[in-house]
């Protein structure tokens, strides 16, 4: 009796091991491989740390994908997260690197290599990473993934800027924002006219990004009085498609009243998720 309770917790035990050793290794290789202060988002664990005088995070899944995957925030991390969300579910890390107030300037881009490099030499993410772009964002992600298509393997914005004659400057039928339009001006070291007849926005920039085959989905709202899309996703869209690329666009009717409709409910996560990995897989 004692020989046969000595065999069954050695079975226990080895049961256990089997099942939770592993998943506790590589955890403790988590931990150790992402710097900074670890604190909790949506159930996930987060490591927010400074990098060339901004602030980063990465928010790492409890099992890391085949080919660690991940998803980079360009602005307003954390709005319409709940794709991201799923997309942590699925094994994908989710990074964040503060450089907002640059407007994806050249400056900001040069920033962008340099966390790249970090993410994906220093600490072993996929050499192709997905862009996301919400607003303001959409300068970071065309301007930064014409300069490298062969980092991204798929692109989402949602509701992004793709021609700062649009916003900040409201050029069109856009409100503008003219504190704004005098910081990207500052950022970008252009004179009025220079901005003008600048000629490397998100709509000027796509052939290299649609050589490279990069899929694009978008999401708008019809009645952004801020971003409108028939100055910049629309626009975009037109051009990308006549270079061969290939984009999505999920149009919601109305967005709320109180943002002056550049807000609103997400009508559906699921198909950016399911967008995302798909052509993450589809590249690897």
């Amino acid at each position: 009796m004692m020989r046969t309770g000595v065999v069954g917790m050695v079975a226990l035990l080895l049961m256990v091991y089997s099942g939770h050793a592993p998943q506790a290794r590589a955890e403790q290789q988590n931990v150790a491989s992402w710097p900074g202060k670890q604190s909790e988002w949506h159930g996930y664990t987060r490591y927010d740390f400074p990098f060339a005088g901004k602030k980063a995070y990465v928010v790492v899944p409890k099992e890391v994908r085949k080919g660690s995957p991940w998803v980079w925030r360009a602005r307003f991390p954390g709005f319409h997260a709940e794709a991201d969300l799923l997309l942590l579910e699925r094994g994908f890390h989710i990074a964040h690197l503060d450089t907002g107030g640059m407007l994806g300037s050249d400056p900001a881009l040069d920033l962008w290599d340099q966390f790249y490099q970090a993410m994906t030499a220093d600490h072993g993410l996929s050499k192709q990473v997905v862009l996301e772009g919400v607003s303001r964002g959409g300068l970071f992600v065309y301007r930064w993934a014409a300069r490298h298509p062969d980092r991204v393997a798929c692109l989402y914005a949602d509701t992004p800027v793709c021609d700062f004659k649009s916003w900040p400057l409201g050029q069109g039928s856009g409100i503008g924002s003219a504190g704004v339009w005098q910081t990207l001006l500052k950022e970008y070291q252009l004179t009025e006219q220079q901005a003008l007849d600048y000629k490397q926005n998100p709509i000027d920039v796509l052939s290299p990004i649609a050589a490279a085959k990069i899929p694009v989905l978008h999401i708008v709202s019809l009645n952004d009085k801020v971003v409108p899309p028939t100055e910049n996703t629309f626009v975009l869209a037109k051009r990308y498609r006549e270079l061969g690329g290939k984009m999505e666009i999920i149009e919601v009717k109305e967005g709320t009243e109180r943002s002056q409709g550049h807000h609103f409910t997400h009508p559906d996560p699921q198909r950016v998720a399911d967008f995302i990995q798909r052509h993450v897989e589809g590249g690897q």
